[in-house]
């Protein structure tokens, strides 16, 4: 028995390098799709070398198609936290600047309220010394990253694993969640 489309929710999320976002994701059951693209700038259908010279307003975004049946937005949201660093609003890891800024895009009220609740409990916690500073916007437009962006990590895996590990990114979430385990 196939599912339609129609079957599916989105959630649109930035961790500064789309690259280094999608694998957490893919991992999870239920989640069908992984898209990176730009989101929450001014320019109609953004190259990467425009979002990446800062001028389109877009940030680096991962589009994610799941089945909320099997995984729910606050899973999602949870793997979100865990793998970026959200009291850095410009940027994340080694990538600096505003198309590298964290953010969690809604697609409707219970998706922001929930995005919300969500920060409000990592905020309570006390694990992050310094302000969480995420963004919590509508999303207007999601526009699609070029092809060879899509899957990187499948389709280069040495290369993605060198950026990644020089990036910092695992060795701040190593520290941050050594306490629990961290996929």
């Amino acid at each position: 028995m196939s599912q339609n489309m129609d079957d599916f929710s989105k959630a649109t999320f930035a961790g500064g390098c789309f690259w280094c976002m999608e694998p957490p994701f893919d991992k999870l059951d239920g989640v069908v799709a992984t898209m990176p693209g730009y989101t929450g700038g001014h320019k109609e259908n953004p190259t990467y070398q425009e979002v990446s010279a800062g001028t389109t307003g877009h940030t680096e975004a991962l589009q994610v198609t799941y089945d909320p049946q099997k995984v729910s937005y606050p899973q999602l949201l949870e793997v979100f936290w865990r793998n970026i660093n959200p009291a850095d609003s410009d940027g994340q890891f080694v990538d600096r600047g505003s198309h590298y800024r964290p953010a969690i895009f809604y697609l409707d009220e219970e998706q922001k309220q929930l995005a919300e609740e969500s920060r409000d409990q990592l905020v309570e916690s006390g694990r992050f010394k310094s302000p969480i500073t995420i963004e919590i916007v509508l999303l207007e437009t999601f526009y699609p990253a070029e092809d060879y962006h899509q899957g990187y990590y499948q389709k280069c895996p040495v290369r993605y694993q060198s950026y990644r590990y020089n990036s910092g990114r695992d060795q701040f979430l190593k520290k941050i969640w050594s306490d629990e385990k961290n996929d």
